[in-house]
């Protein structure tokens, strides 16, 4: 299978607050190799569904905590590198202060693992190190939190709504079919320029992390059961 999601249930912490969230962690690759684009909150069930394959990466799409706070137990099990954007590394450095990344993220590079290529894009504004994997051949984006199905975080105290909304133009000018975030279920074309629009409106934008949190308990695991992860027409 050539995409993979596991979702993992945790505590997203910033600015003096904690929240349960629930996180994806996406592994792209084949039967015999894999990328991990994120680490959140647990490392088990992530090494459960790498089952003995090579991990080429564990690559972080941001630091916020819930991304990165099973990275260096993950690396442990299965033998990877870290990898993050250089921006971002204040965020890593207040969960990891004692072990370290193990390479930066290249904008404008591009990663290779079982047939597929993925381009590194920077789609900061959320973090400003944000980045997203952009898989060109397939139509598929991996936005981490630059773009989920639900109000976007804009206001955290190293956050930029200016530069989100240059981030989700870009996005929309990319010509993807389908959409992975770092939350929430996946969606299509449609939905995209719907959330995109919305936001440049001044809609579905988060007006605080609680506000945010309210929001995503509506949602419950039971979203994702049916989707299929390899479709490339969510619409």
């Amino acid at each position: 299978m050539p995409i993979e999601l596991v979702t993992t249930d945790g505590l997203f912490a910033l600015d003096g607050g904690e929240w349960q969230v629930t996180n994806n962690i996406w592994l792209v690759g084949d039967d015999r190799e894999v990328i991990v684009f994120d680490a959140a909150h647990d490392h088990r069930p992530i090494v459960d569904a790498v089952g003995g394959r090579r991990v080429q990466a564990i690559v972080l799409t941001h630091g916020h905590n819930d991304h990165i706070n099973a990275a260096v137990p993950l690396r442990d099990a299965v033998d990877a590198p870290i990898l993050l954007h250089e921006a971002d590394q204040m965020l890593w450095n207040a969960v990891w202060p004692a072990s370290s990344t193990d390479g930066v993220v290249q904008p404008g590079s591009s990663l290779s693992v079982g047939g597929h290529l993925l381009g590194i894009l920077h789609t900061p504004g959320h973090s400003p190190g944000s980045i997203s994997l952009w898989d060109m051949r397939a139509r598929t984006v991996f936005t981490g939190d630059a773009l989920y199905d639900g109000d976007l975080l804009d206001n955290l105290y190293h956050s930029d709504p200016a530069t989100l909304r240059r981030t989700l133009e870009r996005l929309q000018g990319l010509g993807a079919s389908v959409f992975h975030g770092g939350h929430y279920p996946s969606f299509g074309k449609a939905r995209m320029n719907a959330l995109v629009t919305g936001y440049l409106r001044g809609e579905n934008t988060s007006g605080d992390v609680v506000q945010w949190y309210n929001n995503m308990r509506r949602k419950t695991p039971d979203i994702y059961a049916d989707q299929d992860w390899s479709n490339t027409h969510l619409d």
